[in-house]
């Protein structure tokens, strides 16, 4: 029997699976790391603490799996998009890794909106101007911290610090590099414009590569860490999101990938690169002839946290007694509330907002509070302002690619039977709910095997996906979202001149430390 280990660095975690060569899942190690939160908009890791984690999750799943000499065939990674390590002359860390949730760079997110360059950058880049990109990222440090700008040498994403601790060299896949703003998708080359506007240099980032180039000649010291071969291949991959297609059989026209982790997205696969016109949309490549267009949330799973631990304590607490999930608890309690909460809608923009908006201002609301609503309308309000954003996603979505075929859910709200028929009802489509276990790691790990020759195509995934369940939409439920929908709709653009103001109340008034939980 062969093996590929897939890799997936996350947001709060390095999830490290090991796959047989039928794509059965035979390992799996989740380990977790800090998302520091100083400030309101700062959203940092430690590139130590990931890179520790990776090496932790690989020991863990290798020593148990206890493998045959020459049985693991490759590792293969995906990895969360928009980190920005600076790296001095000497490839050492200036900074932390600067995630796709920071939004210190708004100021330069707008200044781009404002000029016109940011939807020009777009055309030909496919990342929609946005405090997440390492392009505004640093324009930020250029301007606010000149003394780290002055001193970099590299301007490199956590997986090729990882890459470079491990092999010594410096190179980036076409998929990581498109959602850095500074990559165009025409060329498949670093973007002048972009660079220019940066006041960077093409050499101050990585060589460019495709996403199944293979790294081998590990570092002696970290492959006898690991416990494996130096000459073991390491397929570079791509970004988590393309991957999470790939990892659910979401590939082929039509069929929709939907995910809610920590943040969210949905997304569709296109032939060839396509762009909104009106910047909606991001465009993001995954391999030769697969292009994945669609839209990113930064508020999924993240807001349900917020609500467990700030608006439902007491549940909490009685969870941790009875030795239950508070997130099975909360779920149950929700849905003894009808569909659409008793008229009470929220807007789930806890952490500013990425698509269909693109304000990093944004700030959650809950709408139409009355005495009669209860913690429970509050939980299921909120559950259903998460999805209500996806589904904004996807009208803009169709206006690029066209109406869904099918759609096929993922990410940790799946094991939820309230979640998914929520998707179903708002959505009104059929929602697939693959089998595979953990998506975005069976990606990686099938663009692996292909890269490795252990399998033909990338179609060959749907022979390791299947479908565990499926829900179809409740008519009473849709009824009551048809109605509450545009009232969301219009609500989250009505609000707009009013996020500015309060998110600059609340910069200017912050002197709270918020650290995320490990």
């Amino acid at each position: 029997m062969e093996y590929v280990i897939g890799i997936d660095i996350g947001t709060t975690s390095v999830k490290t699976v090991l796959y047989d060569e039928k794509g059965e899942v035979q390992g799996y190690s989740n380990d977790l790391y800090t998302l520091y939160q100083d400030t309101t908009d700062m959203a940092e890791e430690d590139p130590e603490e990931i890179f520790s984690a990776m090496i932790d999750g690989l020991n863990h799943v290798l020593e148990k799996a206890d493998l045959e000499n020459g049985s693991l065939k490759g590792i293969s990674y995906s990895c969360a998009m928009h980190s920005l390590i600076c790296l001095d002359e000497n490839y050492k860390p200036l900074t932390r890794a600067i995630t796709w949730a920071d939004n210190r760079a708004v100021d330069y997110a707008d200044e781009l909106k404002e000029n016109g360059l940011g939807m020009e950058i777009y055309k030909n880049t496919g990342v929609p101007t946005h405090p997440m990109t390492p392009l505004t990222k640093i324009m930020w440090i250029r301007n606010q911290k000149p003394e780290i700008f002055n001193k970099t040498r590299w301007f490199v994403g956590i997986k090729e610090y990882i890459n470079y601790k491990l092999f010594g060299t410096l190179k980036e896949d076409y998929s990581i590099a498109n959602a850095t703003g500074l990559f165009n998708i025409h060329t498949m080359d670093w973007d002048k414009q972009a660079l220019e506007v940066a006041r960077i240099t093409r050499d101050q980032l990585p060589e460019l590569v495709d996403t199944n180039y293979q790294l081998t000649g590990m570092v002696d010291h970290y492959a006898n860490m690991i416990g494996i071969d130096k000459n073991t291949p390491f397929v570079i991959g791509a970004s988590d999101g393309p991957l999470a297609n790939l990892g659910v059989n979401a590939i082929k026209p039509g069929v929709v990938a939907v995910t809610i982790g920590t943040s969210g997205a949905v997304r569709v696969v296109t032939d060839k690169p396509k762009i909104d016109p009106k910047g909606r949309v991001f465009c993001y490549y995954l391999a030769k002839g697969m292009w994945v267009v669609g839209g990113p949330v930064n508020n999924g799973g993240i807001v349900f946290r917020w609500v467990r631990d700030q608006l439902c304590l007491p549940e909490k607490v009685t969870a941790e007694q009875m030795h239950l999930d508070a997130y099975d608890l909360l779920t149950q309690i929700a849905a003894e509330v009808p569909a659409g909460s008793d008229g009470l809608i929220f807007l789930p923009f806890l952490g500013g907002e990425r698509a269909p908006i693109w304000d990093a201002d944004a700030r959650g609301t809950y709408f139409g509070l009355t005495r009669k609503h209860t913690r429970a309308n509050m939980i299921r309000a909120a559950l259903e302002g998460i999805v209500y954003n996806l589904y904004t996603v996807m009208l803009a979505l169709q206006e690029v690619v066209g109406e869904p075929t099918s759609i096929q859910a993922t990410g940790g709200f799946a094991r939820s039977e309230l979640w998914r028929q929520m998707l179903a009802d708002v959505f009104e489509q059929d929602v697939n709910i693959p089998k595979s276990f953990e998506g975005t790691a069976l990606g990686a790990a099938t663009l692996g095997m292909q890269s490795l020759g252990m399998i033909d195509s990338l179609y060959d995934v749907d022979k390791f996906v299947g479908v565990t369940q499926n829900h179809k939409p409740n008519p009473e439920n849709y009824e009551a979202y048809r109605e509450l929908i545009p009232i969301y709709i219009r609500l989250s653009r009505y609000l707009k001149p009013e996020y500015q103001n309060i998110a600059k109340f609340q910069r200017e008034h912050d002197t709270e430390t918020v650290d995320d939980e490990k």
